[in-house]
């Protein structure tokens, strides 16, 4: 059962997320494919793929991790910043995974890899091209996007899941977005007892970190915070493992001393800061199209 504080937060993000997507709409350029179910769970498993309209030709692919504390959060939060990535020249994968406290870790991890399977199986029947594929993800999501690239490039590191990832995937690039890529061993518990099976163990932190298990051939990042995030310093850990590895990466905060931006203000499309900050990470992708 979530805790008190768990629920006060969803309660927090719904109101939000409404208020910030009030009187959006799908736009008039975007082709939908809705409630495809990537797994057996009707309830938890499904995304929506979008596309240009009109677009002749397979596009890259870009995948979108939910960001919600691992306890919140789903497609219809994300659609309409999805669709506005789409609108860059993307074809845009946006689906829900199950959700701790219910389902401990790694539930997302495990749907995640569900959704590049059939990604993989399933892609062109979408005209996706799944030779150029980009993760991204913010807060939560980040650290699930995050992770995923480390199982698809670590080997070592993948033996710690029981599942098999799809034969021939590989992200080009990863866009990770105010997110949380280290819990320290002297953390306060936070979500992790209601993430972790074991509530957060040190050996459970460590296996959720990003930052231990990146190697020299993980993806490039396209990395963002803002100056008003609470996750805001986050970066440092992930960089500090990216230049040791020698993994190619940009890393930006957005917001200005006349400006705070918060935790994922990318999300608001109707903002030109999101504008800004999601035109540069989808050129990021795009130097990367092969």
């Amino acid at each position: 059962m979530i805790s008190e504080a768990g629920r006060t937060f969803i309660e927090n993000c719904i109101k939000a997320d409404t208020e910030r997507d009030k009187g959006l709409t799908t736009p008039d350029d975007i082709e939908r494919f809705d409630d495809i179910l990537y797994g057996e769970d009707s309830k938890w498993q499904i995304m929506d793929v979008y596309r240009p309209k009109n677009f002749e030709g397979k596009l890259p692919v870009i995948v979108s991790s939910h960001g919600g504390g691992w306890v919140y959060g789903s497609k219809e939060v994300y659609q309409f910043y999805c669709m506005s990535l789409a609108q860059r020249g993307f074809a845009v994968v946006n689906y829900s995974y199950r959700l701790a406290p219910e389902f401990k870790y790694p539930a997302a991890i495990e749907d995640t890899n569900l959704v590049y399977t059939w990604i993989m199986a399933n892609g062109e029947a979408y005209d996706m091209d799944v030779n150029n594929i980009f993760a991204l993800g913010d807060s939560a999501g980040a650290q699930i996007a995050g992770i995923y690239a480390a199982i698809l490039t670590n080997p070592a590191y993948a033996a710690n899941y029981s599942f098999k990832t799809p034969e021939g995937l590989k992200i080009s690039a990863l866009g990770l977005n105010c997110g949380k890529y280290y819990v320290r061993p002297e953390e306060p518990d936070g979500f992790w007892s209601e993430l972790m099976p074991e509530a957060g163990t040190v050996n459970e932190r460590r296996l959720i970190s990003v930052v231990h298990h990146i190697k020299d051939n993980y993806p490039p990042c396209y990395i963002f915070t803002s100056n008003g995030d609470f996750l805001k310093d986050e970066p440092k850990a992930l960089t500090e493992a990216l230049d040791k590895a020698g993994v190619e990466y940009e890393s930006v905060e957005y917001g200005t001393k006349d400006k705070m931006l918060y935790h994922v203000f990318h999300c608001n499309i109707k903002s030109e800061d999101a504008k800004k900050a999601n035109d540069e990470e989808c050129a990021f992708f795009k130097k990367y199209i092969k």
